[in-house]
Formats: structure tokens, C-alpha cells, sequence
């Protein structure tokens, strides 16, 4: 069984991933969550983690990061995931708490007292993650991988050349490619070759509690596509998780990349060298590029009705 600990900034897609990875935890498992601004306030998206915890009745660490990026002034999305950062579910006031240990110093804990690597799964921007390498290189020996949602290869959705997560904080993402740590990149490429058709969701309506709450967020997630007239959404930080559970469903290839931080029009880019010039020892980045829809699609809808069936 793989550990993890999910970095996060919950968000819709966020909170799929984490419901994904709860419904295999005979696979994965959880050892704690940290949440890092992003989508929303670090306030909000920690209180929208804890609400859904709340909500299924589960009972996991929780421990607040980074409220800002490292050297940049906070850019939330209330266009894409609203002014809650997770509207759409209307859940009860959060009862739970968090630990009251700043993120940085719960992952360095966890990570030197495992008698194990643990995978760091990290669906939010790097702001945790970076200033954690930044703060404690020791913790290096003790992460299996650094598997994240972010990047892309040729293209952008916050600006042209950059995807959000990286261009939020690109100074925490050249910290955390350059640290030497395994890193798996699920950028756009691979999010968008994954994407769910609308219609696949219609099965979550009527069901259990699990499928009840995905089918409130991705009513509200999906809006940007719909009305453009697109037939599908990605649910991108889903990606991650289900490539842990089931890598054989993906291509990938393994690039030299580097974060470009500067810049009006390319900040946040992750830059692939695609010519091949590299030793392998210094291709430092798999890149998931495709994954089986259909397959992926059909995992997705699985879990989140085999979920149903735990938790009542």
C-alpha cells in the first residue's frame, strides 16, 4: 500500500481527487491533507476541506499552509470555483478542526518519523511543498515521489503558455523540479485527454452520499464548458490519483523541465526540452502525456459509486 499526503486548495476538483482516493484506500493511504492558497483564501479552501470530511463522516488530519506565494501577491478563482472556492454543495458549517500545526512542520514531521517513503501528492500550487524543500533539504531521503497536477507542455489556461497551479507560485515550482525529488506531471495535456463527458455524470444523480456531493460540484464546475458548447470537463486534479491507482491506463514520457518565472507572457511555463539532448540522469520530470478515456472515465464513475457503498 502507498502513502500519501495530498497538498491541496479545495476546489471542486480537489475535493473528486481526495473522494477517489478515499474510495481505494486498500491502495492508498491517507496519511494526512494540508491545504495551500490558491483557488480561494487559505481560509476558505481549509473550511471547505473540513466541511466535506464533516460530510462523510471521515476523520483526517488537516494543517494550513502557505497563504500567499512566495514573493507574489495572492491570485484567487472566483470564476472558476466561485466565491467559496466550492460553490454549488450547500454543506453544514464545518464542526471539525484543524491541527493547528502549520503545514510546513506537519509534512516535515511526517516525512522524518515514516518508517516509510511517502508520496506527496500535490493538486494545489507548490508554495507548501517549495518552501518545505526550501526549509528542510532532509526531507528529500523520505518522499518516494512528488506527484502533481500542473503544467503543461505546449499550452496555457490562466495565460496562454502557463497553467494556474505552476503560475500562481513559479518560484516554489523551480524549487520543487529542481530538488532532485522524483516528480510526475499531470499537466494539461493529460487532463484534458481524460476529460468526462457530461452525460457519464448524469450516473451520480439519485445515488448515494458520495455521489450526491460530486454531482453538485461538477454541476457547477462544468458550467465553463458547457456554455461554450463543449461536451466535456477535465477534472483535472483527479489526475493524479487515479494515475497512482492505475498507471497502466497512461502514455508518459520523461523530459528535462524547467519553470520560467518571469515575464508577462510566459510566467509559470513549464518548459520541456523536447530535444532529446539530455543524459538520461537529468531528465528529471515524467510527463504524463494521454490516458485511456474510456478507461479513465469508467475508473472514475467506479470509485465514486463504490465510495457510495462506504459511507452511509
Amino acid at each position: 500500500m502507498r502513502k500519501i499526503i495530498i497538498d491541496c486548495d479545495p476546489g471542486h476538483d480537489d475535493i473528486i481527487a481526495i473522494m477517489v482516493a478515499l474510495a481505494h484506500n486498500d491502495e492508498l493511504e491517507i496519511v494526512g491533507t494540508t491545504t495551500v492558497a490558491g483557488n480561494q483564501t487559505l481560509a476558505k479552501v481549509t473550511n471547505n476541506l473540513l466541511k466535506v470530511f464533516d460530510y462523510l463522516n471521515l476523520d483526517f488530519d488537516v494543517s494550513m499552509g502557505c497563504d500567499k506565494p512566495i514573493r507574489r501577491p495572492l491570485e484567487v478563482q472566483p470564476l472558476a470555483h466561485g466565491e467559496s472556492g466550492m460553490d454549488g454543495p450547500d454543506l453544514p458549517v464545518a464542526h471539525s478542526k484543524t491541527t493547528g500545526i502549520n503545514a510546513i512542520d506537519y509534512l516535515k514531521d511526517k516525512l522524518i518519523n515514516s518508517k516509510e517513503k511517502l508520496t506527496i501528492v500535490a493538486i494545489g500550487p507548490l508554495t507548501n511543498i517549495g518552501v518545505l524543500l526550501k526549509a528542510y533539504p532532509e526531507v528529500k531521503e523520505h518522499i518516494e515521489m512528488i506527484t502533481i497536477m500542473g503544467g503543461s507542455l505546449y499550452s496555457g489556461n490562466i495565460i496562454p503558455k502557463a497553467e494556474f497551479n505552476i503560475y500562481h507560485d513559479p518560484e516554489a515550482a523551480k524549487i520543487v523540479f529542481e530538488s532532485g525529488v522524483p516528480i510526475i506531471m499531470s499537466g494539461l495535456e493529460v487532463c484534458y485527454s481524460g476529460g468526462i463527458p457530461h452525460r457519464a455524470m448524469e450516473v451520480f444523480k439519485h445515488k448515494g452520499k458520495a455521489s450526491k456531493l460530486v454531482s453538485e460540484l461538477l454541476e457547477y464546475f462544468t458550467q465553463y464548458s458547457k456554455q461554450r458548447n463543449i461536451e466535456w470537463s477535465p477534472i483535472f486534479d483527479m489526475t493524479p490519483i487515479i494515475h497512482l491507482l492505475k498507471p497502466e491506463i497512461f502514455k508518459s514520457e520523461f523530459f528535462h523541465v524547467e519553470i520560467e518565472t518571469e515575464g508577462s507572457l510566459c510566467r509559470g511555463m513549464t518548459v520541456a526540452d523536447i530535444r532529446n539532448e539530455y543524459d538520461k540522469k537529468d531528465l528529471n520530470t515524467e510527463v504524463l502525456m494521454s490516458v485511456n478515456n474510456e478507461e479513465f472515465v469508467t475508473y472514475f464513475i467506479n470509485s465514486i459509486l463504490a465510495l457510495d457503498d462506504m459511507i452511509k
